[in-house]
């Protein structure tokens, strides 16, 4: 018996959220469930079976045909008048969508909530509920209510995104997602003065409230609007609508410092342990595997420590793609985000095996603020199967990034003059030095850390970045105090990264009695103190006009080394000694080599003396001739000037030559 009913008196109405019966109605009271089976309390048997999964659904077929176009189009394209079963198991929404569709069908008064309008929107496009077939239909209703009820309310829109996430893709398909995800960004944007909505806030920690007891904590007019309200409520989505979210927030112009702490709330929700003070409010996240519940507890916990019977591939599968989500929207800007905060992360992405990519990435991140590290962000495990206990090479490429990024700054003449203005690069580089030394002295107990690796980081810093060595020397003194078996060529290297004249009057005295340290690098520091006091004791004297701060200068040092413990002034003594005999045979070697030198002379002088003696009867003998052969020369040519000369004493002359060569001969 089928009859035409009008309209029933809440077809209309939106605000309350009750879509009425069609024109083409069914005298019904109602569904009943039996098992796992619904029936229609109707006089008219059931000729019709809809199986949806485990569930049954025995109805009629005139209701379904009159609205649903997708199951018009199975009945004809089977090609079987009398068919009476069917089976919907991708239906989006599940049995529960399906119920509210075929009571809005049989004209059965659906309540509307933003629990289930996301399923059954999906539902309704599934079954091709269009105007087509009957004006007023289900996809109309139920994207009227969309549009006009939830994407004008934070709470709605909010509780509808987190219903999507069973209905993928149907919600991206249809836009639901997108059209959340601008109202909550529209509204996460507006000025915090005008916001008269309900939020959630940061609720207490001993218990958690739910949605429908936030109906009263809407602000007051003279109540204060922080500007993280909507942190908490926005915490609760799965990973890829939080991104989506956050996007949407981007464009709309969102200050960069709040994004990233948005970012810093979810990630201590959704990956416990990340941030310690986030930690404990791991457990007051929404309950995602009932979103219905609308419940905060405990449903940003399942995904990632998930249930008993989980997989722990599935488990760090899920984890990891929270961390490369997470990186990804991380704001560009500098101080965003904690440098701890990235440092945490970065744990866990090698740990998870992220993407090589989002890495180095988020390596260059901390680079560019690794002067807010602390020693504790530091201490990273090496999970490459490392011989280290901790992971060295990170610290040295954060290290390097670091130095990147100030070679950068330094370079760029707008950021210089900025820099200069704030001081930042003699301070940040301090800092670094001083962390990298602290983290050096942690890991120089692990005795698998090669020397080349701590020096090469220990090194890695420029001179001017550590005004004062004494944290190297705390580093060198662990490292070979781990390490006994070096040689002492090791320890000489070790110990070259350390420049003695940094040290303070404490690691000086330190030094002088370790006998760990090789002994030339101990009388490199008693030497560099001691020219440190003298250069004290010299300005102390030019700067006062008497000699009495002189005088001052010297009992005080003693009292100094008075009040030092037995074991430094031990160990003062031992190496003055050393001193005094390392002084001693330097004037030993030098009166050596004088001695050697007086002999080397004398000895050249006897050589050059017996040469001289070899040689002077030659060269006084050959002087001699020459003398005479100028004379016979000059003779000669006054023979010939003069023809007058007797022929006798020409022969004369002429016999002489003669015989002073016989006789030579």
């Amino acid at each position: 018996m089928w009859d035409s009913e009008s309209e029933s008196v809440g077809g209309r109405g939106y605000g309350n959220g009750v879509l009425g019966s069609s024109k083409h109605g069914f005298k019904t009271d109602g569904f009943e469930l039996r098992g796992q089976s619904w029936y229609v309390a109707a006089d008219i048997p059931s000729d019709f079976l809809v199986q949806i999964g485990d569930v049954h659904f025995h109805l009629h077929k005139y209701p379904l045909l009159s609205r649903s176009g997708k199951i018009n189009r199975l009945i004809y394209e089977s090609r079987d008048p009398d068919l009476n079963k069917i089976a919907l198991d991708d239906l989006p929404g599940g049995p529960e969508a399906f119920e509210l569709a075929a009571k809005f069908c049989y004209g059965i008064a659906v309540d509307l909530t933003a629990g289930n309008i996301s399923g059954l929107r999906c539902a309704a496009e599934y079954l091709e509920m269009t105007e087509d077939l009957e004006e007023g239909n289900l996809i109309f209703k139920t994207e009227a209510f969309l549009s006009y009820v939830v994407l004008s309310s934070w709470r709605d829109s909010i509780l509808v995104l987190k219903s999507c996430e069973k209905l993928s893709p149907w919600a991206e398909n249809l836009q639901i997602v997108r059209r959340c995800s601008e109202s909550i960004a529209w509204k996460a944007c507006a000025n915090p003065k005008g916001i008269k909505w309900a939020y959630t806030g940061n609720p207490p920690k001993v218990s958690s409230k739910k949605w429908n007891d936030m109906k009263d904590s809407s602000p007051s007019r003279n109540q204060l609007v922080p500007p993280d309200w909507w942190f908490e409520d926005v915490s609760i989505l799965r990973i890829d609508h939080f991104v989506r979210v956050i996007t949407a927030i981007k464009v709309k112009g969102m200050r960069f410092e709040l994004i990233g702490a948005s970012i810093m709330h979810y990630a201590a929700k959704w990956l416990p342990g990340l941030i310690e003070d986030g930690a404990g409010s791991v457990d007051e996240g929404s309950n995602s595997s009932n979103s219905s519940s609308s419940s905060w507890k405990g449903g940003l916990h399942m995904i990632v420590a998930g249930t008993k019977d989980d997989h722990p591939s599935v488990q760090a599968k899920d984890q990891r793609m929270i961390i490369e989500s997470l990186i990804s929207i991380i704001p560009p800007q500098k101080d965003s985000v904690s440098c701890s905060f990235l440092l945490h992360l970065l744990r866990i992405a090698n740990m998870l095996k992220v993407a090589p990519a989002l890495v180095t990435e988020l390596e260059k991140r901390v680079g560019m603020q690794f002067e807010q590290a602390t020693l504790a962000d530091l201490l990273i495990p090496s999970y490459n199967k490392s011989e280290t206990l901790f992971d060295v090479d990170l610290i040295q490429r954060l290290l390097e990034h670091f130095l990147v990024q100030e070679q950068t700054e330094s370079s760029s003449p707008s950021r210089q003059a900025f820099s200069d203005q704030r001081g930042i690069n003699p301070s940040a580089k301090m800092r670094v030095a001083r962390l990298v030394d602290s983290y050096l002295t942690e890991v120089s107990r692990d005795r698998n850390l090669s020397l080349t690796k701590f020096q090469v980081l220990a090194e890695a810093l420029p001179e001017s970045a550590r005004t004062c060595d004494d944290g190297l020397y705390r580093a060198i003194d662990s490292y070979l105090k781990a390490h006994p078996t070096l040689s002492e060529h090791e320890r000489k290297r070790l110990c070259r990264v350390m420049d003695c004249q940094k040290l303070s009057i404490d690691a000086c005295m330190h030094a002088a009695q370790n006998e760990r340290l090789p002994l030339r690098v101990v009388v490199q520091v008693l030497f560099s103190e001691q020219v440190k006091i003298s250069n004290a004791i010299a300005n102390s004297s030019l700067k006062e006009a008497g000699g009495t701060q002189y005088q001052l200068m010297i009992p005080n040092r003693k009292t100094l080394l008075e009040g030092t413990p037995q074991s430094f002034q031990e160990g003062w003594t031992a190496a003055k000694k050393d001193i005094n005999t390392l002084k001693f045979e330097l004037e030993t070697v030098k009166t050596k080599y004088l001695e050697l030198q007086n002999d080397m002379e004398n000895l050249q002088r006897q050589f050059d003396k017996m040469i001289n003696k070899k040689t002077s009867a030659w060269t006084s003998g050959w002087k001699k001739l020459s003398k005479f052969t100028k004379t016979t020369t000059i003779e000669n040519h006054d023979i010939g000037s003069h023809s007058k000369v007797p022929a006798a004493t020409i022969e004369q002359t002429s016999k002489t030559p003669r015989r002073w060569r016989n006789s030579i001969s």
